[in-house]
């Protein structure tokens, strides 16, 4: 079974504040979602894909919808099909489907609202190493129709491209006026909310790490063992200790840099930092993804992208490791 959703926004946006600023601005949004359902013998899989950009109707003029609904389709049985992943410390590669893992993992440890309190792990840390040197991260709040663009922040300020960290060390921030006065910090266009009922903070926008020099094709060559994560589900993280939880959709056993069989019901395990400096190769494949992000300052839309990533070492939740 197979369910198509679209969906198209306008948005007029007035700020005024007590030190006399006045700022607006427009959006409008169109998305499209499929979600396909199968089973084969009592066995049930669900694929979703998602697309959104800063657009009007015409945007789904430039789709091959029936291309992609093949694609989340043949997914889908393929996942029914699927072995049950091994389990244990191995050789993690990050697909460039979309970049949740940065978002989650270090992206709201980033965010002003988190640091004021000392609640991130990133906290006083400008300067100093938390990362690969081969990893730079944005937030972009700038590009052109991307789902998570803004010409102004729900404080009024000019978004910016910001960049987080650049060769493994961290340099900023993502900074809003209020929790900026608590750091030390000046606005850097960061503040969001989902409307005028929620209080406005810091937040991302469109965040991704910078292209690497290696090819996928060396990525998986130079693999002995491990885990293929082609595409990423759900997570949770805490920022305070760094620790997250991912699921992995789609997922391939690495042997020999070889890609082989296809498994599912992996999890990958693990804290911030120790993840972010274990990375050793870093694709030149860069890709978004586009999604909603949910916080207390509401649900708002943003992209996050990455090009394939390969993590040395990682834990991965299944089932007990086969022996190779």
């Amino acid at each position: 079974m197979l369910l198509v959703y679209s969906f198209q926004r306008k948005k007029k946006i007035k700020i005024y504040n007590s030190n006399g600023l006045y700022a607006k601005d427009s959006k409008e949004r169109t998305r499209i979602i499929l979600k396909a359902t199968g089973n084969i013998k009592d066995k049930y899989e669900t694929m979703t894909k998602a697309i959104g950009k800063q657009y009007d109707m015409n945007f789904f003029y430039n789709l091959d919808i029936k291309k992609i609904a093949n694609e989340v389709a043949k997914e889908t049985v393929n996942a029914i099909n699927a072995k049950k992943c091994p389990a244990g410390e191995m050789t993690v590669i990050i697909g460039n489907d979309s970049g949740v893992l940065f978002h989650e993992a270090c992206g709201h440890a980033l965010e002003a609202s988190f640091l004021s309190k000392k609640l991130s792990i990133f906290a006083d840390k400008i300067g100093k190493k938390i990362a690969s040197p081969l990893i730079t991260l944005y937030d972009d709040g700038t590009i052109p129709h991307a789902w998570g663009s803004n010409n102004i922040d729900d404080e009024g300020n000019y978004t910016k491209r910001n960049c987080l960290i650049k060769n493994g060390i961290l340099i900023n921030y993502l900074v809003d006026n209020f929790n900026g006065s608590k750091i030390n910090k000046k606005s850097n266009g960061a503040c969001r909310r989902e409307d005028y009922t929620y209080e406005p903070t810091s937040r991302m926008s469109n965040t991704f790490v910078e292209n690497g020099k290696s090819t996928f094709e060396e990525i998986i060559s130079k693999t002995k063992y491990g885990l293929y994560a082609k595409k990423l589900g759900g997570g949770s993280v805490q920022p305070s200790t760094g620790e997250f939880e991912f699921s992995v959709d789609i997922g391939y056993i690495v042997k020999n840099g070889k890609i082989t069989e296809q498994v599912k019901g992996a999890t990958l395990i693990g804290k911030c930092e120790e993840v972010l400096k274990n990375i050793d190769m870093v694709g030149n494949d860069l890709n978004m993804g586009h999604g909603i992000c949910g916080a207390d300052s509401g649900d708002i839309p943003v992209e996050d992208g990455q090009p394939t990533v390969r993590i040395k070492k990682m834990l991965v939740g299944g089932n007990k490791i086969d022996e190779n």
